[in-house]
């Protein structure tokens, strides 16, 4: 009977917990915003580092597994925070993946000068539930994890807020707004692919046939195919990589099926994160390129490492939700004779451990387009010219309103407002000022007057994108 009651007990302080965790308890405004932090009930201070003009905290906050369901469990999730000022407007930001624990500002928060908030998505180590329940991966989830932290900060940070991310953080911060559409003032998401109807995916196979120019694209595929037509040679250097590395092969199930991975990435991957100007770094002649040059060429786009066991276990989260409601491309590659292509580009299932059950669940992706389309107000959806998951990409109705799709010329996977042509350049930068309330009288009377309030850092300005290995957003 003690046992039951002792039970109930701390099943009734934990739900209290949640349920109260966007109050903090009484703290004076005026007191030290560390102080103001750790007064929010379940977030705990993990580390504070020093910054010039910041305060920088890295922190733990208490979530439930499930938000339908606060009293089934919690976990502890990474948030950072760089703190400016709490008059200054603040940014939400996320990658979709793990947090950074360095200090770091987007381009938003330099934009608009402010304080930036930034979110490890759920299931990324170390913020994973114990057990973890794969089932409370979805994006609903995730977002429900950023409104939760927005309710949280809210009164520490009262001005308003943006949401935005790279990537992966592009989608992530789509998501949120779909859900929880009066939370942020606006979004600006980059380079986010939109990917409606998971079997359709002819737009890639299209943008592969004109980005860049032809010698450029000639001389990718030629690399990429005689890296399959030495295949026998290059996986036997492949397996001597894999045993002095002690790398393993389980969860993709061979060293053959990840050796093809890692090669038909390569264009693509070289197109996500390179420029035109760096084909002359490509093999001219592709036939005539020692084994060496085509596996350095091979292996520095796309990487050897990420199809392994110790590769792809970082990544987990992804795959999964790439195959539950994400959606992942299929490409074909024509100028390759079917004979030199054992598996084609494979499923997300392939990459994720078989002990993880995994279902596709149709129509999530559709919901969100559809809202997007016909609701999106205050959002701003920048694109990267020559990237390939700018291929499938979000769309505005007849709906939407004060929100904008813009593409910078020549950029690949980390374009930026830096990089618009400078009218849509100014007109960007102006709509973020305003919406996060910090626009003057003159940008407000002329958009093209609008730049970012905070100077370039070189430290902290490191790029809206992280670069991620392999074919990942």
């Amino acid at each position: 009977m003690r046992k039951a009651l002792r039970w109930l007990l701390a099943l009734a302080v934990l739900i209290g917990t949640l349920g109260t965790a966007g109050t903090a308890t009484a703290v004076q405004p005026t007191a030290d915003i560390k102080d103001r932090l750790l007064a929010i009930p379940g977030m705990s201070l993990v580390e504070e580092k020093p910054y010039d003009g910041y305060r920088y905290f890295v922190l733990a906050y208490t979530q439930p597994v499930d938000h339908r369901h606060p009293g089934r469990g919690t976990f502890q999730q990474r948030i950072t925070v760089l703190h400016k000022d709490v008059s200054r407007p603040t940014v939400f930001y996320t990658s979709g993946y793990n947090v950074s624990t360095t200090p770091g500002r987007s381009e938003p928060t330099r934009i608009v000068d402010g304080n930036q908030v930034s979110l490890e998505y759920r299931f990324f180590t170390p913020s994973r539930p114990a057990p973890a329940d794969w089932s409370k991966l979805d994006i609903w989830q995730a977002a429900s994890d950023q409104h939760r932290v927005f309710e949280a900060l809210k009164a520490v940070y009262p001005q308003r807020w943006l949401a935005t991310g790279g990537s992966k953080g592009g989608m992530t911060a789509t998501y949120y707004k779909r859900f929880y559409p009066r939370d942020m003032d606006g979004v600006v998401a980059y380079v986010a692919p939109n990917d409606v109807v998971n079997d359709e995916d002819s737009a890639y196979d299209r943008f592969f046939t004109t980005v860049g120019t032809k010698e450029c694209r000639d001389r990718l595929d030629a690399v990429q195919r005689e890296a399959l037509v030495r295949r026998d040679t290059l996986e036997k250097k492949y397996a001597a990589y894999a045993a002095q590395a002690g790398a393993t092969f389980t969860t993709v199930g061979s060293l053959d099926r990840a050796y093809e991975s890692v090669v038909l990435d390569y264009v693509w991957g070289f197109w996500q994160y390179s420029t035109l100007a760096d084909c002359a770094t490509i093999p001219a002649d592709a036939k005539k390129a020692t084994d060496d040059e085509i596996w350095n060429s091979v292996d520095t786009i796309s990487g050897f490492s990420f199809y392994t066991d110790q590769g792809l276990a970082p990544y987990t989260p992804y795959y999964y939700q790439a195959g539950t409601q994400l959606g992942a491309p299929t490409i074909h590659f024509p100028y390759i004779e079917k004979k030199y292509l054992h598996y084609g580009y494979q499923p997300p299932r392939n990459f994720v451990p078989r002990s993880i059950p995994m279902r596709f669940r149709d129509g999530a992706m559709r919901d969100v387009d559809g809202w997007v389309r016909h609701h999106a107000r205050h959002m701003l959806f920048v694109y990267g010219q020559n990237d390939p998951w700018g291929a499938e990409r979000f769309a505005l109705g007849k709906g939407a309103r004060d929100a904008y799709v813009l593409t910078a010329p020549g950029m690949n996977h980390g374009a930026n407002v830096a990089g618009l042509v400078p009218d849509e350049k100014a007109l960007a930068t102006a709509r973020i000022l305003d919406w996060a309330g910090v626009a003057s009288p003159s940008v407000e009377a002329d958009p093209s007057a609008a730049k970012p309030l905070a100077g370039y850092d070189a430290k902290l300005d490191h790029g809206t994108t992280e670069r991620e290995p392999a074919l990942r957003p």
